[in-house]
């Protein structure tokens, strides 16, 4: 209690406040349960640092100013007590010194809505209605990709084929959101054939909006589950968001994941529902998977295409083939969508190998932060045979009322697959423990109380052969 008490008059106190605002994406509730959590503002920043954009410098201007003019009248007051020795002031002055950095990470909010309400939402509104006007205006086919996790994969998937005989151009980064859209939209030069859009969803309506910039002509759901669930608090309202896609694109142009519960189960019957076994006509057979690449042949009655790539698990499977049926159908060859698929490598952070010398293969998954995710690179693994499995992680964040039972799950998932299971200290591990207990794990179980010091270690244990996996990674305001 007393560190986080001195910790707010460490010079790195405002800058921390900040910082949380804008990990917690301005949302004022994150922000305000992550000040409760904090022990020592001084580390507050520990995977990310504040990126000084003009907002974050306001804050911070903000901030300093308040400050100094509190600063002031403790210096008014204290020579009032000395012209007149009157221990009044001097108790106003103590009050003031020891309730101003507190009063301050909540006085902040004021300039953070005065600049929303007086810069950023009426130079969003002009950046999003001229992104309407331009996109109103461009002859380019329109894709959009909606789905709790798997979208930035497919996104980037289907970018890569496409872009063997066409000029496509796909949206970046985070770049999911109405004002990221638009800013997109406005880069772009008009002679696009095609372009993909990745739909982000935190609230209901989410989808409609960006769908009101957009104007799709296929759509693509590719899987709901559990993420968000803190924010949209049903399971329920997660679905009916995302299948807000559906009202924007004609039935038979939604592809619809299959191998998910929820989306197969609110498709309609026009939809395309694609998995492992294929979609709209195309089939799959010949399958082979191993930790280097998933092959398989995608056919129909005209086309055969073998398919041979890097990205990892038959979890990839479903969502090739309805990257194949969507290039078809945009007229690429079979032979330019088989070159397009053998291009396409593994992501940043999503299911990337690396092969080191000592022959141990890490894989880092630390951008899969969902349910599905963490499952289908868990089935990957009970696939792969004659290697030792060492699998770390925190943790998922964000699955509301389901957080014991998603973790419990993710235990009984891991039992019978991994030998060594390293968990990242937090309120959720405790529940993968219980899981992997109450599965009759008879491997490892190693703790470690934060994610640095663990993947310092982590070499020391790993020996030739071994498959790691570093699976999601938390946030600093999930810490």
């Amino acid at each position: 209690m007393t560190r986080r008490w001195l910790s707010r008059y460490s010079l790195k106190y405002f800058k921390s406040i900040v910082y949380m605002l804008q990990a917690s994406e301005y949302n004022l509730r994150e922000y305000f349960a992550w000040l409760k959590r904090i022990t020592d503002f001084r580390f507050v920043m520990k995977r990310k640092k504040l990126v000084m954009t003009s907002k974050a410098k306001l804050l911070l201007l903000s901030l300093w100013t308040m400050a100094l003019l509190v600063a002031v009248l403790e210096i008014l007051f204290i020579i009032q007590f000395v012209s007149t020795v009157n221990w009044l002031w001097f108790l106003v002055t103590a009050s003031l010194i020891i309730i101003t950095p507190i009063l301050l990470a909540y006085l902040v909010i004021i300039p953070l809505w005065l600049g929303q309400m007086l810069i950023q939402w009426p130079k969003e509104y002009f950046i999003i209605k001229k992104a309407k006007d331009k996109v109103a205006k461009l002859r380019a086919f329109k894709i959009a990709i909606a789905g709790s996790y798997g979208k930035t994969t497919f996104k980037e998937n289907l970018k890569v084929i496409l872009n063997q005989s066409k000029k496509v151009a796909a949206t970046i980064g985070n770049q999911n959101t109405p004002i990221g859209i638009s800013c997109f939209i406005e880069k772009l030069s008009g002679k696009e054939e095609i372009l993909i859009f990745e739909l982000g969803e935190y609230y209901p309506g989410d989808i409609t909006k960006l769908c009101e910039i957009v104007k799709p002509g296929i759509g693509v759901i590719t899987g709901i589950n559990e993420a968000h669930l803190e924010k949209f608090k049903t399971l329920k309202r997660s679905v009916n968001t995302i299948f807000e896609l559906a009202d924007y694109v004609k039935s038979e142009n939604l592809y619809i994941n299959a191998e998910n519960d929820l989306a197969k189960s609110k498709a309609d019957p026009q939809n395309h529902l694609y998995s492992k076994n294929g979609v709209n006509g195309w089939l799959v057979k010949d399958v082979k998977i191993s930790v280097k690449s998933t092959k398989f042949t995608a056919f129909n009655k005209e086309k055969e295409i073998k398919v041979n790539t890097k990205l990892l698990g038959a979890h990839q499977i479903g969502p090739l083939v309805a990257c194949i049926a969507i290039s078809d159908k945009l007229g690429l060859s079979a032979e330019k969508i088989e070159k397009g698929i053998s291009e396409i490598t593994s992501f940043e952070h999503r299911m990337e190998p690396e092969y080191r010398r000592d022959g141990s293969i890490w894989i880092d998954d630390t951008y899969n932060g969902n349910p599905d995710g963490v499952k289908a690179t868990i089935e990957f693994l009970r696939m792969i045979k004659n290697h030792r499995i060492i699998y770390v992680t925190p943790g998922l964040v964000e699955m509301g009322n389901r957080n014991e039972q998603v973790h419990n799950q993710i235990g009984k998932q891991l039992a019978g697959v991994a030998d060594k299971v390293i968990l990242i200290r937090n309120s959720v591990t405790s529940w993968i423990k219980k899981g992997l207990n109450d599965n009759g794990f008879k491997g490892e179980i190693i703790w470690y109380d934060d994610a640095i010091t663990c993947y310092n270690s982590l070499p020391s244990l790993v020996k030739s052969g071994d498959i790691v996996v570093l699976q999601n990674d938390w946030p600093d305001n999930y810490v």
